[in-house]
């Protein structure tokens, strides 16, 4: 098992793509496919996958199957039609990133119907176990592999990159749902597993204490979102950022991971959908 950094736009720890017994968790996105070919020396990968289908954890995926034809992609059942056909994510993900959406993901090629292989959650996979995690987003996965007690978590467990201590729930639109994703994080703690694989970025090897963590953060921040403006919001975030990072890298790398714009606007459009509820439940 080995964590692949992508380096995405340039940037250490911001994207990572766990290799395990020959296969990809999360390949990233098409953007940063020459780094993540260079680490695999080319070679073919048992398969792919996908904790979710957001383009910083999957954009790269039609580009590897274009590149090797009998290339299965395993993906919650929510997600597999948009993989076939993404017509549907690329008019979303270009409402939120604009003309910046080539520069930041690539191309975004289909994925043929015969290479996706969709999955409910229940299931054991390639030695793995599946869990539906929906929360971060409706369509989110995780993996765990119990012969290593190793949990591959996506987005569930957050954000937390080397040179800070500060551990940020990513919050895009539009799928976040807060109290999906706290029983999601109940799901992984069931698990009892001895270390965590982050996306962004790397391993944790205290789970009970960071995931106790994760769900105080996810609290904290849409509580926050409800408070405040998006101005004010996206001001207080880039200063605790700047309070936590060790150095300026660790900073650019973090908000690189967790831009405070999109920030707002999941936990905005959380909010809407429940405007008769003025507080989380609990």
């Amino acid at each position: 098992m080995r964590l692949i950094d992508v380096e995405h736009l340039g940037r250490p720890h911001v994207i990572g793509c766990w290799e395990v017994d020959g296969a990809l968790v999360d390949p990233g996105p098409e953007s940063s496919l020459g780094t993540l070919l260079a680490a695999l020396g080319d070679e073919q990968p048992r398969a792919l996958l996908l904790t979710h289908i957001h383009l910083d954890h999957a954009a790269a995926t039609g580009a590897l199957v274009r590149r090797w034809p009998e290339l299965e992609v395993y993906v919650h059942e929510r997600g597999a039609p948009h993989l076939i056909d993404p017509s549907k994510l690329l008019a979303s993900a270009s409402r939120l990133y604009g003309e910046e959406m080539e520069r930041l993901w690539g191309e975004i090629v289909p994925v043929p119907e015969a290479n996706v292989k969709p999955l409910v959650g229940g299931e054991r996979v390639l030695g793995m176990r599946v869990a539906y995690t929906p929360g971060h987003a409706s369509h989110h996965v995780c993996y765990l592999r119990e012969e290593s007690g190793t949990a591959f978590v996506g987005d569930v467990a957050a954000v937390l990159i080397p040179g800070t201590d500060l551990i940020v729930p990513p919050t895009p639109p539009p799928d976040i749902d807060i109290e999906r994703w706290e029983e999601s994080i109940g799901i992984v703690e069931g698990w009892r597993p001895e270390r965590l694989a982050l996306t962004h970025f790397g391993a944790v090897d205290a789970p009970a204490g960071h995931l106790g963590r994760v769900r105080e953060r996810l609290r904290e921040e849409a509580r926050l979102a409800r408070e405040l403006s998006e101005a004010d919001y996206e001001r207080r975030h880039r200063e605790r950022v700047a309070e936590h990072a060790a150095n300026p890298d660790a900073a650019a790398e973090l908000l690189q991971c967790v831009p405070p714009e999109y920030q707002w606007r999941g936990l905005d459009r959380y909010w809407r959908k429940r405007p008769q509820d003025l507080s989380l439940p609990g």
